[in-house]
């Protein structure tokens, strides 16, 4: 029996008209999440994370959208705008990365729960909502609920105004709670209490959660499925063990490598070399190559598609490295090295050489 998903995007692209040309936002990016499931969505700042996740909403206004979302039956790309009010905040809701500019700072955190709560339910009252509010703010753990209910956004701190955030995205009971980067900018210990409690409420109510994020560590905490976005595309989809252990694309293989090893104190960090590109004026090809030390000539001019490379097609990338070079292993660089060996000429040579010399350039690049 197949299951069904929750919310299936297909094909969607997302770009900005400007003074100096198009912003292609996001190119053609797929993927589904089905109930009580969690997808990471990582990648650098600029790779198209938030303006994907806006668009499913009708949040990114003046954008040229195309493609679909199926969410419960209905495309939300092609929804009224009377409609998208009554799904948004209700069926799907948004933790949003700084809740200090989220929440207004002249009501009070409990007006502003009761507010959303009023606005999708008319049949309940100003006593009933602020009831309701309470509860909430003691389900996600601020203590003394019944009196932080009349208190003002600056008077919680930065953990607490998250979860007063969080409250509010719950307060309806969500099918789908869209986390855009909620705990960057948090210390570690509020880090992992806003996830434990992210995740305990999942399970409580069997939601679907997609959390944005730069950061691995929150996806390898939370994650059950990751996409990793570059340039407004997917660079690679799989579930979260392949991702961390098993990666195919050399940005998601250099972003594990960039990240710091407790057990390597006093080592150099692993940077990925080079600065994203402008998504208006795209590299051709692939859109990595010149920041990758695998580059080949054929990079340079074509595209890679995602394609499977694991089993049952779920692990998928968007590289011409060989399909069975995936992981961290002494084996699966010797394939790509073979690969880079025969498949690099003149053209490409000459970027990997670029690549190598760069300061910020880690030992291992490529260079045939």
């Amino acid at each position: 029996m197949s299951i069904v998903s929750l919310l299936e995007v297909t094909d969607l692209h997302v770009g900005f008209s400007t003074a100096d040309g198009l912003v292609q936002a996001v190119r053609g990016v797929s993927f589904n999440i089905e109930s009580g499931k969690t997808l990471g969505i990582v990648g650098e700042s600029g790779s198209g994370k938030t303006v994907l996740t806006q668009t499913l909403l009708g949040l990114a206004p003046g954008g040229q959208v195309s493609g679909k979302a199926i969410f419960g039956g209905t495309d939300l790309l092609t929804v009224p705008p009377d409609q998208m009010r009554k799904i948004r905040g209700a069926q799907i809701s948004v933790i949003f990365q700084d809740p200090l500019t989220s929440l207004h700072p002249l009501y009070r955190v409990g007006w502003q729960i009761s507010e959303m709560i009023r606005a999708h339910e008319k049949t309940v009252t100003k006593a009933q909502a602020t009831a309701r509010a309470v509860e909430l703010l003691g389900r996600v753990g601020i203590p003394r609920p019944a009196e932080r209910v009349h208190d003002y956004p600056h008077q919680f701190s930065g953990g607490m105004r998250q979860r007063v955030m969080i409250a509010m995205a719950i307060s309806l009971a969500p099918k789908l709670i869209i986390a855009d980067e909620p705990t960057t900018a948090l210390d570690a210990t509020v880090q992992a209490q806003i996830l434990d409690l992210l995740l305990r409420l999942q399970q409580e109510s069997d939601t679907a959660l997609i959390m944005i994020t730069h950061d691995l560590g929150v996806v390898a905490d939370i994650a059950d499925d990751v996409m990793v976005m570059y340039a407004g595309r997917a660079a690679e989809k799989a579930v979260k063990h392949d991702i961390f252990y098993e990666p195919h694309h050399p940005y998601t293989k250099g972003l594990l490598e960039s990240i710091p090893n407790s057990s390597a104190a006093g080592g150099r960090l692993r940077p990925i070399t080079g600065q994203p590109p402008s998504l208006i004026n795209l590299p051709s090809g692939c859109a990595f190559h010149p920041r990758c030390a695998y580059v080949m000539d054929r990079c340079l001019t074509d595209e890679p598609a995602l394609t499977a490379v694991g089993d049952a097609g779920v692990h998928r990338s968007a590289c011409w490295l060989p399909a069975a070079a995936i992981g961290l292993t002494e084996e699966a660089e010797a394939q790509r090295r073979r690969m880079v060996e025969q498949g690099r000429n003149e053209a490409a040579v000459k970027i990997a050489e670029e690549i190598a010399a760069r300061p910020e350039a880690a030992e291992g690049s490529v260079v045939a």
